[in-house]
């Protein structure tokens, strides 16, 4: 690698989505590749990308088939991209479409590619169905068996109970607590109310319906599938209506909900990224930069209230980098997974108490609320794990774009304890 190289710049020119669906609604048997193929594909229209040969692609998804190991390059085969266009599978949980876009970002900075797209997808609706560990031995031992009476032998060793599947399930493995389960604990110990969690739920809906109204999504996405919005969002959602809503993980003491949780997801996004020179020779503004970014992780074993706040760290370590406040910002994107993980990472950074238990001297101090998530996220759009960071990228990248200068700052949780953040500017 050559160090003498002047670290370049890298721009944010584009991107586009599919509307996130409910699990089993229109998307139900549409597999991972239709729907990043779609998604692509409404990039590269809207952008003029027919026949070109960019830098890569990068992407995954969290739920794959194991017929999905090159899924981003099987996915490009199938767009109108130069098929010589090279591409690459990666995956951090939630985070994989904002982590997608770093590894993008680094090669452009570095001057190995010009240009690229970074992608992420996710079906909760198609997903995998796992033969049992007895089944899978019986085959597997039949497939070796050099005769015939072998594999007729092994064969016979099947029972009924050996056929039933095994449905995968969204568990940590090491604590057998799923994410929710997770966070109603994070909840419980962090002091966040329900009537705290059902609001910001109320809010980041009303929000998405009145930036669906003024079109701030119109140049975004593609229609796919009889769907034209994400049909997640709730333009009805009112206080009453959340408050009438069971505990979904703690049924007795809970207070999470279907309405203060994201629901299962299907969706797929992609985000155009390039070096300014490569932009100005096809003509696209440059909505945005990135300048930095960071990667977290936490302990959540012992700690099984903090799976969801890795954030907190790489949110801390990047504002030094960046020689940064937390109140610098002209925008706040925090993805949300959940309206307590969300609210719980901003009580930590408001309060000193709680830094110091994470190792710090001092909290980062406050949000303007006013400046978070002001087009709705993820409680409004849904969460197709994969196609978050992507949503998120774009939206910052366009209040960006519209304000004409300033800097956002984005944070995404994960699971299995990581987080991303970064930092965006124009």
């Amino acid at each position: 690698m050559n160090n003498a190289k002047q670290i370049r710049r890298v721009a944010v020119v584009g991107s586009n989505r599919i509307p996130f669906a409910r699990r089993n609604t229109n998307y139900t048997h549409a597999s991972n590749q239709d729907m990043l193929v779609a998604a692509l594909n409404g990039l590269i229209e809207r952008y003029g990308l027919e026949k070109q040969l960019l830098g890569e692609v990068a992407g995954g998804a969290v739920i794959k088939h194991s017929t999905e190991s090159n899924l981003i390059r099987e996915s490009v085969m199938q767009t109108s991209l130069d098929p010589a266009t090279p591409a690459c599978d990666l995956q951090q949980a939630c985070a994989t479409g904002i982590e997608a876009a770093i590894y993008i970002a680094n090669k452009i900075a570095l001057g190995q590619i010009e240009s690229g797209i970074a992608s992420g997808v996710d079906s909760t609706s198609n997903v995998p169905i796992v033969a049992g560990d007895r089944l899978r031995s019986i085959l597997l031992a039949a497939n070796r068996s050099k005769s015939t009476f072998g594999k007729i032998g092994q064969l016979l060793k099947l029972r009924p109970k050996d056929l039933v599947p095994v449905v995968p399930v969204n568990d940590e493995p090491l604590t057998g607590l799923s994410m929710g389960g997770h966070t109603e604990i994070t909840a419980k110990y962090y002091g966040i109310t329900r009537e705290e969690q059902d609001l910001f739920a109320m809010q980041s809906h009303l929000k998405t319906a009145a930036a669906y109204d003024e079109g701030f999504f119109d140049d975004m996405l593609t229609p796919y599938l009889g769907l034209e919005r994400d049909n997640n969002l709730r333009r009805d959602t009112t206080l009453e209506k959340l408050a009438r809503l069971h505990p979904a993980f703690d049924k007795e003491h809970g207070t999470l909900t279907a309405g203060n949780s994201t629901p299962f997801t299907d969706g797929a996004s992609a985000i155009l990224l390039a070096s300014e020179a490569w932009a100005k020779e096809h003509n696209l503004p440059v909505l945005a930069y990135i300048t930095f970014a960071e990667v977290a992780a936490i302990e959540y074993v012992q700690n099984k209230q903090n799976l969801l706040l890795a954030p907190v760290y790489a949110a801390n370590r990047m504002l030094a980098k960046a020689e940064l406040t937390l109140q610098d910002f002209d925008f706040y994107e925090i993805h949300e997974a959940f309206a307590a993980q969300v609210l719980t990472t901003l009580k930590i950074w408001e309060s000193a108490t709680l830094s110091k238990q994470f190792g710090f001297d001092s909290p980062l101090g406050s949000v303007d609320r006013s400046k978070l998530n002001i087009k709705g996220s993820s409680l409004a759009a849904a969460h197709p794990f994969a196609a978050t960071g992507g949503r998120i990228i774009a939206t910052m990248a366009k209040l960006l774009y519209q304000k004409g200068s300033g800097r956002g700052f984005i944070s995404v949780c994960a699971a299995r304890g990581q987080g991303i953040t970064m930092i965006m500017e124009r």
